[in-house]
């Protein structure tokens, strides 16, 4: 089988050519350690692939379409919105994506986050290299508050056990309820209205798309915050933007946007008060991108055997 990786997986070229060997020493393995976008380079990469291997790439249906022998597509990621899937679905192409890489990284952002906001982190690091003091930071902390998690998958229930351990009461939101020990399910306005930190982990669907719209922004809480690391097309940035500001809601964490790093300069929440952001760094450690890499190839192997896994 002819293998493409068709950029780069965020680790060391010798420990990708390490894992995959480990896996698929049998195979034609092509790695290209750049990333490009022009649609004809992306063409002249993959045209040839039985089984392409992608991050958060975007492939569009020109590109697949160009692709007459793919079978499979190894997603280093977790979402697989940056792909055609309907293409995909067409012409039955499997896709299988990294579930679970980035579980641990992606929770222990979101806390950074919290605590940044919570702390002023920021504020208190301009202050003391201008020597300001704290007078007027509002520092607050996590213990006896209410954390509003919606969506209940690997990261979301990672959230509500560390977020137990801060002695916060959890909340969830999430259409498959599960049976988790200190958890109450709530109906989103419920959660939206009660919660004090509001944390997002559901993937990017029509279903999501703005689900955090400026109604739902109304609901929150004058002292609450909004963690984004899930998917930027989930929250209305502008409604956002606009709540921060006017001082509705009293700050926000944000981790993804609605397109990759770099953000324009024009983003709303890139002038918007009271946040932390970031550029799509969630999912990135060192450990994860390892983790990541094994499942990427993991995926292959369990795929040639007949017996695939992680199939979106």
């Amino acid at each position: 089988m002819k293998i493409v990786i068709i950029e780069p997986l965020g680790i060391e070229k010798e420990s990708v050519e390490k894992i995959s060997q480990e896996n698929l020493s049998e195979h034609e393995i092509i790695y290209y350690d750049t990333r490009v976008t022009d649609e004809a380079a992306l063409i002249e990469r993959a045209k040839e692939a039985e089984i392409l291997v992608v991050a958060n790439l975007p492939l569009n249906r020109n590109v697949l379409s160009a692709c007459p022998h793919l079978k499979l597509i190894s997603v280093a990621f977790t979402g697989i919105d940056h792909l055609d899937v309907d293409y995909c679905k067409e012409k039955n192409i499997m896709i299988c994506n990294s579930v679970g890489y980035s579980t641990v990284a992606v929770t222990e952002e979101v806390f950074g986050m919290i605590i940044g906001l919570y702390r002023q982190l920021l504020a208190s690091d301009e202050r003391t290299r201008h020597q300001q003091t704290k007078e007027g930071l509002n520092l607050l902390e996590m213990a006896g508050k209410t954390i509003g998690v919606v969506g209940a998958g690997e990261i979301g229930q990672r959230v509500m056990k560390i977020a137990l351990a801060f002695d916060l009461k959890v909340l969830c939101y999430s259409r498959t309820k599960r049976m988790i020990q200190g958890v109450e399910f709530v109906d989103l306005d419920t959660l939206m209205k009660e919660s004090d930190i509001i944390t997002l982990h559901i993937p990017s669907t029509p279903a999501t798309h703005h689900l955090i719209d400026a109604d739902k922004i109304a609901l929150m809480k004058k002292e609450a915050i909004l963690i984004n690391t899930a998917r930027g097309t989930i929250v209305d940035s502008e409604a956002l933007a606009a709540a921060l500001n006017n001082n509705k809601i009293a700050g926000a964490g944000i981790d993804v946007f609605e397109m990759e790093p770099p953000i324009p300069v024009e983003h709303p929440l890139l002038n918007a008060k009271n946040t932390i952001l970031a550029p799509h760094i969630g999912f990135a450690t060192k450990e994860a991108l390892v983790k990541r890499a094994y499942v990427v190839f993991e995926n292959i192997k369990k795929y040639l055997a007949g017996d695939p896994q992680n199939i979106c």
